[in-house]
């Protein structure tokens, strides 16, 4: 008898600019595990309004991130593939969570911190609570595995806790989530402005990242100017954080490792691996960026894809939010 696949959910928002380092750290991972997992894939798009948006840009960023999306390899037919706004269930199941979500717990995450930070003239409820909009995407989906990268250690933290207290309060009602870190996904890709921060499309220097819709001579221009360090030797070292970027950079998309790197440059100089950076980088984009512009060209098609996707989405979600309603006591009716 054949085993029921783990279900596996992740989402992206669609906040503009899509960075290699999402497509390395993230996407392209999603692509691999179509087949070993039940895998539910969303367009975060409530999560991108905790900052102001303009509502044109984001509806054509979330068109854009879908068509992305299936141009990178994403399959709507072997996974589920929606925006996050068309599943109402996503707020009505944030609103009775919220109820066992301490305030403590909210103030203590370090992106609400950082987002406050950087957006002092709207720190909004949404900006804090957005923690809780996330547990609801995994939990709503009964979600086994969440990937997760660093910055998102908290968020699966919450999860887990609010998963266990909600089950311990009314019954056994969700999965509680374990993180996963999919093979070859270690890759973190830094700045290529100053390699000691993530590379991040709200850097204030656009020559520290490369988005996937940077043309070649965009690219290449970028990868020239990058921080390298001192000596001209294609190295990978703790010293060399400059450097060790690029050749980060240049294995995820060459499939080369640091040894291969160096014996691949050794005598040449910097000038030269820059450059093989970039074109490698280029090339690997090439077919993703005319697969995107076709996918953009048909509308009709990305719309039935979401339509698809929201009807899969609405039919799981729908499951979990019913026994949430019954074992806090709302009244359904015979």
């Amino acid at each position: 008898m054949e085993t029921e696949k783990k279900k596996l959910f992740s989402a992206v928002q669609p906040s503009g600019a899509v960075t290699i380092g999402n497509y390395i750290g993230a996407i392209r991972n999603f692509v691999g595990l179509q087949g070993e997992y039940d895998c539910i894939y969303a367009v975060a798009d409530l999560h991108a309004i905790t900052v102001k948006q303009e509502p044109a840009a984001l509806r054509r960023n979330t068109l854009e991130l879908m068509a992305l999306f299936i141009a990178c390899g994403i399959d709507p037919e072997k996974c589920v593939l929606f925006v996050q706004s068309h599943v109402p269930a996503h707020c009505e199941l944030t609103w009775v969570l919220n109820t066992i979500t301490y305030p403590g717990e909210l103030s203590r995450m370090t992106q609400f911190k950082d987002k406050s930070a950087k957006h002092a003239d709207n720190v909004n409820m949404g900006l804090m609570d957005y923690p809780v909009l996330m547990v609801s995407d995994i939990l709503l989906y009964q979600a086994a595995l969440v990937p997760i990268g660093a910055d998102q250690k908290q968020h699966l933290e919450l999860t887990r806790d609010l998963a266990v207290r909600f089950n311990n309060r009314y019954g056994q009602t969700f999965t509680v989530p374990e993180p996963f870190i999919p093979a070859g996904s270690g890759a973190r890709v830094m700045s290529l402005a100053d390699p000691s921060k993530k590379m991040s499309k709200s850097d204030e220097n656009p020559n520290g990242f490369i988005t996937m819709s940077d043309d070649k001579d965009t690219i290449v221009r970028k990868c020239k100017r990058a921080v390298t360090d001192s000596g001209s030797e294609v190295r990978a070292a703790a010293d060399k954080p400059g450097v060790t970027n690029l050749m980060t950079i240049y294995g995820a998309f060459t499939g080369k490792s640091f040894e291969e790197t160096e014996r691949e440059f050794a005598g040449k100089g910097y000038g030269d691996f820059k450059l093989a950076v970039g074109e490698a980088v280029a090339d690997a984009l090439a077919p993703i960026q005319a697969e995107k512009a076709r996918l953009l060209k048909d509308k009709a098609y990305l719309d039935g894809v979401m339509k698809r996707g929201e009807e899969s989405a609405r039919r799981i979600a729908a499951r979990t939010l019913s026994k949430v309603y019954r074992k806090v006591g709302f009244y359904r009716g015979e």
